[in-house]
């Protein structure tokens, strides 16, 4: 069998920045067990599958070791290669996910995507998260992800995380966030028990990043910058029970694969 793959870098305006996803269209769903060993073989942090759907398509991402419920990057990925490679010519997509629908559209010269808002609340802060950033935070909240707050940016980009304690704690990831020198936040993700030491650049975990910081500044929109090795700038706003994420997606590669 051989089936088209596209490597798209998400956030990216150029290559070798931003988050690489790996794309693949389908006429129809392949067995899970042979979804996940593609996405094994590939290696990114993110796989996105589609199907044709009759109200759009339905999406679904794999990590290298799971499949997961929701993933920013790799829609943005799996949008910027249906809007320009594939000519969809209607002005938005609608995606049957996990997550319920989700939406990407053209907005200028950006994909923005529509999704579910998860406000983290607060939590006690773990002393195994302690341990595995090797900096206590000001704060800790909880959704999907933990959200470890802290007070400058200098204090994110010095974390050295001890991904074996990270990966005893209880949620999917850990965020790590504080305001921006020069945009309103930044952030870093850690998601070792899905086999995502570091992501780049993670468009879900804006979900519960942007209701947080909206709160906080007392404003809707926002600009914020994931400071990863490779980095990413996100064009946020926040609604009432949704987010839109916005930002840039270039091919990187285009390829078969054949097994």
């Amino acid at each position: 069998m051989k089936i088209k793959q596209y490597q798209v870098d998400a956030f990216a305006t150029k290559a070798f920045e931003g988050n690489p996803a790996a794309v693949l269209p389908l006429d129809h769903w392949l067995d899970d067990h042979l979804l996940q060993a593609i996405a094994e073989e590939n290696n990114l942090s993110e796989t996105a599958f589609f199907v044709p759907h009759h109200k759009g398509f339905h999406l679904r991402w794999f990590t290298p070791v799971q499949e997961v419920n929701l993933c920013g990057h790799a829609t943005l990925a799996a949008a910027h290669v249906i809007f320009n490679i594939l000519g969809y010519a209607q002005s938005t997509i609608t995606f049957q996910t996990r997550s319920g629908e989700l939406f990407v559209k053209k907005h200028g010269d950006l994909l923005q995507m529509d999704f579910p808002a998860y406000p983290p609340v607060a939590c006690d802060i773990s002393e195994i998260l302690v341990q595995g950033l090797g900096i206590r935070p000001i704060e800790v909240r909880a959704a999907d992800d933990y959200v470890a707050v802290f007070e400058t940016e200098e204090a994110i980009r010095a974390i050295t995380p001890n991904h074996a304690l990270l990966s005893q704690l209880g949620l999917r990831g850990i965020i790590v966030t504080a305001p921006g020198s020069d945009v309103d936040f930044v952030s870093r993700f850690f998601c070792p028990k899905l086999g995502i030491p570091e992501d780049p650049v993670t468009g879900s975990a804006h979900c519960a990043l942007v209701p947080y910081w909206a709160h906080r500044l007392g404003k809707n929109k926002l600009r914020a910058k994931q400071i990863s090795k490779r980095g990413g700038l996100l064009i946020c706003e926040a609604l009432s029970h949704r987010v839109l994420l916005s930002g840039n997606a270039i091919t990187f590669m285009e390829a078969e694969i054949s097994f």
